[in-house]
């Protein structure tokens, strides 16, 4: 459906009771609502919510003028646990890309391919220190994760399987580990409420009373985190 000139998505989903509305990262605008709900409703409910979803779109428009323009040359910055570390191309190092004294080291003849090493480097730091920080907090939990990945989420930075499984973008690991622990939790507490209802948040709160500022962080600064 379109409002005004804006293309909005719709997903229906058996796991919804109600209709929400969000800016995806890519400022796109998405609605999830329920399986059952017809045409009608959700047109009702998306212009119920005109104002707001202008309101969003401005302060992504805004937030989107901080995006980060990165190439694979010595010198550049990327971003890993919070911390900027500037590239240095290397010659016949062991490993394709590594962080050594306080730099990224790319292996020259991996040029060609930087993005996808880049890439895989993230996922394999990130499902490591995810697993790692897990532990730390899955003794809150009664419900356990079935299996972690960490994958090409497009939007999302985590999501959960009806099976109990937790999904993480690979760019999670570019965010401070205070932050990567927020949205641990965030799909944790999905494992009991798998909707934003405020029971969802009344959990997520006692989780984690401060989830707020890292969810502003994540606001403020996802828009960086990309190569």
């Amino acid at each position: 459906m379109k409002l005004d000139s804006i293309n909005i998505n719709i997903e229906k989903t058996a796991r919804r009771k109600t209709v929400s509305i969000f800016i995806e990262r890519n400022g796109s605008v998405k609605v999830l609502a329920p399986i059952t709900a017809g045409d009608e409703k959700i047109e009702a409910a998306v212009k119920a919510k005109e104002y707001q979803i202008f309101q969003k779109l401005a302060k992504w428009k805004e937030l989107n003028q901080g995006k980060v323009k990165r190439e694979f040359v010595s010198g550049q910055s990327f971003l890993y646990l919070g911390r900027n570390y500037r590239l240095q191309i290397t010659e016949n190092q062991d490993v394709p890309l590594k962080i050594s004294g306080g730099f990224f080291h790319l292996d020259k003849k991996y040029l060609p391919k930087a993005e996808k090493v880049f890439k895989d480097f993230y996922r394999a730091k990130g499902l490591q220190k995810i697993e790692e920080r897990l532990k730390l907090i899955e003794d809150k939990f009664q419900t356990k994760p079935t299996a972690i990945k960490v994958l090409e989420l497009q939007n999302r930075w985590a999501s959960w399987t009806p099976k109990n499984g937790l999904n993480f973008h690979w760019k999670c690991i570019m965010a401070p580990v205070s932050v990567l622990d927020y949205i641990i939790t965030h799909e944790m507490v999905h494992l009991k409420h798998p909707n934003h209802s405020p029971e969802f948040w009344n959990e997520l709160d006692k989780k984690m009373p401060n989830y707020r500022e890292h969810e502003d962080w994540l606001k403020r600064n996802g828009v960086k985190m990309s190569l």
